[in-house]
């Protein structure tokens, strides 16, 4: 049964909202029209945990940020985001809801391509924008956070590569939720033209350790024929903040979608992460590392769908659990029917620091076609006794050993992130969740 709810914001506030920032009709109507299906549209279900006491509409919805001249004027924490060594950052920094810093080096720019926040997009590049903004990836009836985020959208990146060009620098996007109230419903759309390539990094971050708020992102992806798209990201919300996260990707013929994510959220959090390899070979592979701690509860499902022949699909979850949080990580491999000499593998590994964690890896393997080739390895478990005593046999304290296990656990996301402040910042992240 449908339970009409109440929401935050009404029509008046989502008109009035899109008209202040000079919105297209079509993206006005589109965030009306997903506002009525929200009322009516049920939570999805993620498996094994319940989410129907999250807190997804209970926020402020738009705070300003100030605009600063120089990252220098950042504060440390988010200066060590940057890569300081480089003369020029192809950077966009998102304070709150607004645009306090953007950067693309010229020669981009030249070469036609487009890297800006969402909403001077939609302006700029409103026909382009229309014809991937939630059509092919992510759709708005698809469940109540979904239409949500489509009506309340207010912040996010338009990333476009013209054909045959090729960035050999990553681009990189930081969301700074500065209002520990300001609620982050950010949409990053990336679309690769054909044979050409882009690495793109994002970091989210907040301190909001008390007040309650939330985010709602949705990321599409789209590489076309030839094209690589290689996909890092660091997601570090408070405790304060309650995350969805929904990253899709479209791969067409000789496409490749690589996916990095570090989550390293404090909160409650439901992460989807999601691939249709739709043209012939065509690959994908997507790896996820994880950390719970206190009482938090997390759940993580990686999907890679096979729709074309030769495609190759694989799925990486570490994880980490301790005190009395809880992971649930599902990894699916789906060859539909047709996808001949397809290739789907995962594996997906939690390990436990404390008697009351908890950890659940899933591995499903649905194939509607014969001539493939597929496999999966699951393990939920502690610390491997013989590593440790290999370790510790060498001199090595205990303590020590079990740091360098578990850096060496998640190493597989961590080295695969592009930006070398990137990979520290996660690096600080996971020691200071873990220990």
């Amino acid at each position: 049964m449908t339970v009409k709810v109440s929401l935050p914001y009404d029509k008046d506030y989502v008109s009035n909202f899109s008209q202040g920032f000079n919105e297209p009709e079509w993206m006005k109507n589109l965030r009306l029209s997903a506002l009525d299906k929200a009322e009516a549209l049920e939570l999805p279900k993620p498996d094994k945990t319940n989410i129907k006491d999250w807190n997804f509409t209970d926020f402020k919805h738009f705070a300003e940020g100030e605009e600063i001249q120089s990252i220098q004027e950042l504060p440390s924490e988010m200066i060590n985001l940057i890569d300081q060594e480089k003369e020029q950052q192809n950077l966009i920094l998102q304070r709150n809801h607004s645009v306090a810093y953007a950067n693309l080096e010229p020669s981009l720019k030249e070469q036609g391509v487009i890297f800006t926040d969402i909403q001077s997009a939609l302006r700029d590049h409103s026909d382009l924008v229309e014809k991937y903004y939630m059509t092919d990836a992510v759709h708005v009836d698809e469940h109540r956070l979904t239409a949500l985020h489509a009506a309340l959208m207010n912040g996010g990146i338009f990333l476009y590569v013209p054909k045959n060009v090729t960035i050999e620098e990553p681009l990189q996007a930081i969301f700074w939720q500065e209002d520990p109230e300001a609620a982050l419903v950010n949409h990053v759309l990336v679309v690769a033209e054909e044979n050409s390539s882009v690495t793109y990094v994002e970091n989210y971050t907040s301190n909001n350790k008390n007040e309650k708020t939330s985010a709602n992102n949705v990321t599409e992806v789209f590489a076309k024929a030839g094209s690589k798209i290689s996909f890092g990201a660091v997601d570090n919300f408070e405790a304060g903040t309650t995350v969805y996260a929904n990253r899709r990707g479209i791969t067409d013929r000789d496409a490749t979608i690589e996916w990095a994510l570090g989550q390293m959220n404090e909160g409650d959090t439901v992460s989807e992460n999601i691939t249709h390899l739709i043209g012939d070979n065509s690959h994908s592979n997507a790896k996820t590392v994880a950390i719970g701690k206190g009482a938090q509860k997390q759940n993580f499902t990686a999907n890679i769908t096979h729709f074309g022949k030769g495609s190759d699909g694989y799925i990486l979850q570490h994880g980490v659990m301790k005190d009395k949080s809880t992971g649930i990580f599902n990894g699916i491999g789906k060859i539909e029917h047709g996808a001949a000499k397809s290739n789907a593998e995962q594996e997906s590994r939690v390990l436990m620091l404390s008697k009351d964690a908890r950890g659940d890896a899933n591995p499903i393997l649905l194939i509607d076609e014969d001539d493939v080739t597929a496999g999966h390895a699951a393990s939920v478990g502690r610390v491997d006794p013989m590593q440790l005593f290999y370790l510790m046999s060498r001199g090595i304290s205990q303590f020590e050993a079990e740091r360098l296990i578990i850096h060496g656990f998640l190493a597989p996301v961590v080295n695969q992130l592009p930006i070398e402040a990137v990979k520290q910042q996660l690096r600080q992240l996971i020691e200071r969740k873990v220990y």
